[in-house]
C-alpha cells in the first residue's frame, strides 16, 4: 500500500504546533504523541488560514 503524500509541508506543521502550544510534546514524541483534540485543532487552524488567505486573493 503507497503512503499518501502529506498536504502540509513540515514546516507549516511545525508552525502550527508552536502557535498552537504543543510543538514540545511533537519533538519529545513524535506527531504520534499529540491528541486527537491537539491534530484537531490544528487541522482548523490550517483551514482558517487558508480561508483567510484566499479572501485576500479575491480582494485584491
Amino acid at each position: 500500500m503507497s503512503r499518501r503524500r502529506g498536504l502540509m509541508s513540515q514546516q507549516f506543521k511545525d508552525e502550527l504546533a508552536k502557535e498552537l502550544g504543543f510543538y514540545d510534546t511533537v519533538q519529545a514524541e513524535g506527531w504520534g504523541g499529540i491528541t486527537a483534540r491537539q491534530a484537531g485543532s490544528m487541522v482548523k487552524r490550517a483551514v482558517e488560514i487558508a480561508q483567510h488567505s484566499l479572501v485576500n486573493q479575491q480582494e485584491q
